[in-house]
C-alpha cells in the first residue's frame, strides 16, 4: 500500500532524527509529537518535519527540560500561544538548581581535600603494615542531627532533585 505524499514511517523518522523508533512512539504517547494517522496496514505515518521536532525535543532534554515540561510547552504552542517567557523562566530555574548543586559539590570537594590531607599526615606517622584509622578519623565530621558533610543522598546516588 502506497504512503501519502510527504509522509514517513516511524523507522525513517527515527533514522533521520538519530533516535530509535521506540523514542518516536514514546514522544507521541507523552504528547510531544502529535498523534498521527495510521496507514491501512497499521503503520504510523508522520508528516515531513517530524524529525526536526524530534531534534528540538532532544536538544531541550539535553539542557535539562523534562518530558512533562516539554509536553506542556509544546501543547501551548499547538494552541497558538507563545510560551517563550515560560521557557525562559524554566531554564532560569534549571540554572539556579545547577548552581546550587555546583556549590554543594565544591563544598564537598573542599571537605574531601581536607580529609585527604589529614589522612596523608596520618599515613606519614603510621608505620608500614599498621592501621592508620582513616575511616575512624571520619567520626568527628558528622555530628548527630547535622546534615551530611559531603554529598546529599541525591548526589551520592546520582539522582536528580
Amino acid at each position: 500500500m502506497a504512503m501519502a505524499a510527504g509522509m514517513r514511517r516511524a523507522g525513517e523518522v527515527a533514522r533521520r532524527a538519530g533516535v530509535s523508533t521506540d523514542t518516536i512512539r514514546h514522544y507521541e504517547r507523552k504528547g510531544l509529537l502529535p498523534r498521527v494517522r495510521r496507514s491501512p496496514n497499521g503503520y504510523r505515518e508522520y508528516p515531513e518535519g517530524t524529525e526536526q521536532a524530534v531534534r528540538l525535543i532532544r536538544n531541550a532534554l539535553a539542557v535539562g527540560f523534562s518530558l512533562e515540561e516539554l509536553s506542556r510547552i509544546l501543547a501551548a504552542r499547538a494552541r497558538g500561544e507563545a510560551p517563550c517567557r515560560t521557557v525562559r523562566a524554566l531554564a532560569g530555574e534549571k540554572l539556579r538548581a545547577m548552581e546550587d548543586r555546583l556549590a554543594e559539590l565544591q563544598d564537598a570537594r573542599d571537605r574531601l581535600q581536607a580529609v585527604l590531607a589529614d589522612w596523608d599526615a596520618r599515613l606519614l606517622r603510621t608505620p608500614a603494615g599498621q592501621r592508620a584509622g582513616l575511616l575512624e578519623a571520619l567520626t568527628g565530621l558528622v555530628e548527630e542531627g547535622a546534615p551530611p558533610p559531603f554529598l546529599s543522598p541525591e548526589l551520592r546516588r546520582g539522582k536528580r532533585r
